[in-house]
């Protein structure tokens, strides 16, 4: 292991020393650099309306999966292994804002997307690693764009399905759900026109709203004539938990929308700290996820579908309701995850277009938006092929990414007493090893499935 720590930077290593807020200074030598006050923004998040957008970007559609997902770790272990893996995702989100932060700093810059806080990190990391910077910022780039899209073109598809079911109920006929999808293609641009995240916080509000509404009547059903407690098993074995982490992180997962979120806060530095954005945000989620998981198995145990909503009965009204309900919420989450792709889209572009960037900013996001929903209409069941892509690139970039970032970020300063940080890594390593494995086999099968 000491092979691989960081040296002293002597016997003609090239060392970029670096001490923190002490030595931090500008060229005149006396006035620190503060990123967070040199940072200025036209429309400025607030820590409310970051938090909002964190809410919605981590409450999807995923956690009506979490009843599934505690049918492979019982009760009490469901209840355990949710508390890890939030602990993980929200660590490895919160390493990621802290090494930006550190470079910051160093490169006198004031903001970073995911993709650039590695490229730097490397470029100004040990001199081994300096050529990974390019092709590191490049995959995640890429990584992170097609994930993103794909969900999107996933999100016209959850719309457009639970409309259907409900149209289709009180009609009696089936409608065609590529029809279906292709209608949506107009709102969905309307919505990709907000143009900026302090205008789009209002939305991501009423998608909690919505979110909130269908979840509460999902919990009446769910506690209504429920099963005693004991009916089901407190934990399952050992060996069917990989396919829990791979359900939970997919669904908690959201390291694409967290670097996007803190470069348009106004106080940056609020985003991580003990009571930050990021930890508030993340216990609220884990306690939703944990509730509904624990009575969503209690009540349907291994009867619960992949998704809680498809248990409930289609020809009462409140289950309506929450079908309707739901794809509101999904429509305006939309705009978010969206905002990802549009970010790296329009840093990849904008230096060819400099005479009309707004009207070349609209037509991208248009264009954009209609290639997601065409995708869509052409494959209404790319959802298992996306949550392949997710599995391995959620994995990849959400867990084992921030990791290696942080290694490199402070391979010359030291990593704490007994290195304590690179066994933290090892820890964390093998987790997301485990997530990328399972969760890739696991969309394989679903894939298998849907074309035998």
């Amino acid at each position: 292991m000491e092979t691989f720590l960081p040296q002293d930077g002597k016997n003609g290593a090239t060392v970029y020393k670096f001490t923190p807020a002490k030595s931090d200074v500008e060229a005149n030598g006396t006035t620190q650099y503060d990123p967070f006050k040199e940072r200025k923004l036209e429309h400025p998040t607030t820590d409310g309306e970051t938090l909002t957008h964190l809410l919605k970007a981590s409450l999807g559609t995923g956690i009506l999966a979490m009843p599934v997902a505690f049918s492979y770790a019982g009760l009490a272990g469901g209840i355990m292994a949710t508390v890890f893996t939030a602990f993980i995702c929200t660590h490895c989100a919160y390493v990621l804002v802290k090494c930006g932060h550190t470079l910051y700093r160093r490169t006198h810059r004031t903001a970073m997307s995911f993709s650039e806080i590695a490229e730097v990190a490397f470029e100004n990391g040990p001199e081994w690693g300096r050529r990974w910077g390019m092709p590191t910022s490049y995959c995640i780039r890429y990584g992170l764009f097609i994930t993103y899209f794909g969900t999107c073109a996933v999100y016209t598809v959850i719309i457009a399905t639970n409309f259907q079911q409900v149209i289709e109920h009180y009609y009696g006929s089936p409608l065609n759900l590529r029809v279906m999808i292709a209608m949506l293609l107009v709102p969905l641009i309307l919505l990709s026109w907000v143009p900026n995240l302090k205008y789009l916080a209002p939305v991501s509000m009423v998608a909690n709203v919505f979110m909130g509404v269908g979840l509460g009547i999902t919990f009446y059903y769910l506690v209504t004539d429920m099963p005693p407690v004991n009916s089901r098993p407190l934990f399952l074995p050992v060996m069917q938990w990989p396919a829990f982490f791979a359900i939970v992180i997919f669904a908690m997962e959201a390291i694409g929308v967290v670097m996007p979120l803190e470069n348009q806060m106004k106080t940056p530095q609020n985003f991580i700290g003990i009571c930050g954005v990021l930890n508030q945000g993340m216990a609220g989620v884990t306690l939703i996820y944990i509730l509904l998981g624990f009575l969503g198995y209690v009540k349907y145990g291994d009867e619960a579908q992949g998704s809680i909503t498809l248990n409930l009965p289609i020809e009462e009204i409140p289950a309506q309701a929450v079908k309707i309900l739901i794809a509101l919420a999904v429509y305006c989450t939309f705009g978010l995850q969206f905002y990802v792709c549009l970010d790296i889209g329009w840093v990849a572009i904008k230096d060819r277009f400099t005479k009309r960037p707004k009207l070349v900013e609209y037509v991208m996001r248009t264009i954009l938006v209609t290639a997601a929903v065409l995708l869509a209409v052409a494959v209404p069941t790319i959802g298992p092929f996306i949550g392949l892509i997710g599995a391995f690139c959620f994995s990849i970039l959400g867990l084992l990414i921030p990791i290696v970032i942080e290694m490199v970020t402070y391979w010359e300063e030291g990593f704490g007493p007994g290195n304590w940080i690179v066994w933290k890594n090892v820890v964390v390593f093998v987790f997301g090893v485990i997530a990328l494995v399972f969760g890739s086999k696991s969309s394989i099968q679903d894939i298998l499935a849907l074309y035998a």
